[in-house]
């Protein structure tokens, strides 16, 4: 495994290496050695080809969140909107999936989203607090002054997550996280 740090603070990915051979794959996903995190929580999705999740966050409970692609290959983009943050309101997207086994740490204080790009996908996470439905919020992953370009204008997204704020209300609302 490699840490590779990226422009935003804090926000790392993680080169792992697959070991494949005729028989599958394996692949060290976390380290605590290397990224030395804790975390209490774990949960896997699956998600089909178009579909679209987030941008989520919690507003108490704040939760960094290490995600892994075990199948497929997803666009995962995360907004900072952290209180006093060189990079606050600006985007970073990276393409995760099984064969650059490429994963990302998300610190606390980001918006986190992913978009499904193949037919199957499998997302592990890891979280550092549990999962506070009370305190959850998040960004329309439409908002034009953000200008996010998805890999294709056919998305599948959850009633939810097309009534979630613009990065204007977010403002207004939450000021930052």
């Amino acid at each position: 495994m490699k840490i590779i740090k990226t422009k935003f603070k804090d926000l790392i990915i993680v080169k792992q290496k697959n070991n494949t051979d005729k028989r599958g794959s394996l692949r060290e996903t976390f380290n605590n050695k290397i990224l030395k995190k804790k975390f209490v929580f774990e949960y896997c999705t699956t998600s089909k080809k178009n579909v679209l999740r987030g941008f989520h966050f919690q507003t108490k409970f704040k939760q960094s969140k290490y995600v892994n692609v075990i199948k497929g290959k997803i666009l995962d983009a995360v907004i900072d909107l952290r209180k006093n943050s060189k990079t606050f309101g600006k985007i970073f997207k990276i393409v995760l999936s099984q064969k650059n086994a490429l994963s990302l740490f998300v610190p606390a204080g980001f918006a986190h989203a992913y978009y499904s790009i193949e037919k199957e996908n499998i997302i592990y996470y890891k979280l550092d607090n549990y999962y506070s439905p009370k305190f959850e919020d998040g960004i329309i992953y439409n908002d034009k002054s953000l200008k996010i370009k998805w890999p294709d204008s056919k998305i599948i997204i959850s009633k939810k997550d097309k009534n979630l704020l613009s990065f204007k209300e977010f403002k207004r609302k939450y000021k930052a996280l």
